[in-house]
């Protein structure tokens, strides 16, 4: 299939992905309007987001997106990009009223919510999978710049285990457009904020681990937010520094977002399913990446976490009963 096939009499599109938007989220978004932009000149052709992150405003076009939808606005075509039809937050209603909703993602815990679904977990990112659905010819330097920033996002520069031989390809045949890939690389996926590098700091300095050490938690409430003033966009990056502490299996990090109630992300080394633990409380992801949100008290939130992740851990005879202690 190919995307134009879909659209090509479409006369209004709407394009969308999930809150708190990163940068596969970002980047498929952005390359897939740049796309229609130029393979449709003569379409409506209306971006929603949540404003992007400042390390994403090298994108061409970006202050495009709206945060605020048309809801009486009736699309030809609308697409659900990196997620789900629940993910799309306020979107969602004009989403589910488009004449025809494209969904197209990569997480496992899609089972689809569009009229045509392309949903292909293998797939290291919605980047890599938007690429092959569209009309090579019309690629720039633009949009291949915007799909390769999805790329290094959720492969973690081409480290994490979703990296296969064909996203290195497609990264290949994406840098010999000719931008600026090392820098690219550096300021949207490395560098980071004094106020970032505090509050990392402050959440690994105060990190417990439990359940013999297999697992790491931390987390961040208001009160300490409101101190560095920084936003949850600043919180990005804390989970994949904790996964990386040598004899984890598992990595919980959590921020508080109103009283008892967290936003929880979970990374895992291979052994631990995080997607599976994320959907027991309406959350989802991949098999090493996940989230989800949580009530309750912080305590209440890693005891009913543990209680998954130490099952999963026997299951593959990493537990003894020794390493069953929750001091945290």
């Amino acid at each position: 299939m190919k995307i134009i096939d879909e659209v090509r009499d479409a006369r209004t599109i709407g394009i969308s992905g999930h809150e708190r938007p990163d940068g596969d989220c970002v980047g498929s978004v952005m390359g897939l309007y740049l796309y229609l932009k130029k393979a449709l000149p003569g379409a409506e052709i209306d971006v929603y987001l949540e404003k992007p992150a400042e390390i994403f405003h090298c994108i061409h076009r970006i202050d495009d997106i709206r945060s605020e939808s048309r809801a009486d606005m009736v699309y030809d075509v609308f697409f659900a990009l990196d997620c789900n039809a629940e993910r799309l937050g306020d979107i969602g209603a004009v989403y589910q009223n488009a004449r025809k909703r494209i969904n197209i993602d990569h997480h496992i815990s899609n089972t689809g919510s569009g009229d045509i679904n392309i949903i292909e977990p293998e797939r290291s990112s919605t980047c890599e999978l938007l690429y092959d659905l569209l009309e090579k010819e019309q690629l720039d330097e633009e949009i291949a710049k915007a799909l390769y920033i999805g790329l290094i996002h959720d492969t973690g520069v081409f480290k994490y285990s979703n990296t296969s031989p064909k996203t290195l390809q497609i990264a290949a045949e994406l840098i010999q457009f000719g931008f600026d890939f090392p820098k690219l690389i550096d300021e949207t996926f490395y560098e980071k904020t004094y106020v970032q590098s505090q509050i990392m700091g402050r959440a690994i300095l105060e990190s417990i681990r439990f359940l013999g050490g297999k697992c790491i938690v931390s987390m961040v409430n208001k009160k300490t937010m409101g101190f560095y003033q920084a936003q949850p966009k600043d919180l990005d990056g804390i989970v994949n520094q904790l996964r990386i502490v040598k004899g984890v299996e598992c990595a919980i990090f959590m921020y508080e977002v109103k009283p008892m109630e967290y936003k929880v992300s979970l990374r895992s080394n291979g052994i631990v399913d995080v997607a599976a633990i994320a959907v027991q409380f309406g959350g989802g992801g991949h098999v090493r990446a996940a989230g989800c949100y949580m009530n309750g008290t912080y305590h209440d939130a890693i005891n009913n976490l543990s209680i998954h992740i130490e099952e999963q851990l026997k299951e593959h005879g990493m537990m003894r009963a020794e390493d069953v202690s929750r001091d945290y």
